[in-house]
């Protein structure tokens, strides 16, 4: 038998904005899992010269967005809302797609994360600013900022492999 939960919304300030800053970040949440799963995926996939090279960093990174997903869902409950938590909710929710069944070259996994977290750094900065400008919330503008710092490291690591 299920029961539903009551919430106490937080009196932070938000008002209005509480629900569209939930939204916006369940958004960032289900990009982030994305790219977890298709990191993971080509830690899993991943062959060629560099294969040993290449399975631990996509290890590395992959950690680093576990960590981040979490980071993301707790911010989610820190301003009222409910993280999503299922595959059809990422799916849906996610500007990144993923290619079911397609095993990329080791270079071509590279350059798809690559391509993924720049989009993610691309979004990341409107969220910067929408929730500064429009929501008027600073914490949750820091806190994608930060996410945005960790991507834009991830994404020179990434581009870094491809130099050279």
């Amino acid at each position: 038998m299920t029961h539903k939960v009551k919430f106490i919304d937080p009196n932070i300030g938000l008002g209005e904005a509480q629900k569209a800053v939930a939204d916006l970040l369940n958004h960032r949440l289900a990009d982030l899992v994305t790219l977890y799963f298709k990191t993971r995926n080509y830690h899993w996939n991943v062959t060629g010269m560099h294969f040993a090279e290449l399975h631990e960093f996509f290890e590395e990174q992959y950690d680093q967005l576990e960590e981040a997903m979490d980071e993301m869902a707790e911010r989610v409950r820190q301003v009222g809302g409910i993280a999503i938590g299922t595959l059809s909710e990422v799916q849906q929710h996610s500007a990144l797609r993923e290619e079911p069944g397609v095993v990329p070259t080791a270079e071509e996994m590279v350059r798809n994360l690559l391509s993924d977290h720049e989009a993610v750094i691309r979004q990341l900065r409107a969220d910067v600013d929408a929730t500064a400008e429009q929501y008027n919330d600073m914490g949750t503008s820091d806190f994608l900022t930060a996410l945005m710092e960790k991507h834009e490291k991830m994404a020179w690591m990434l581009r870094a492999h491809l130099e050279g």
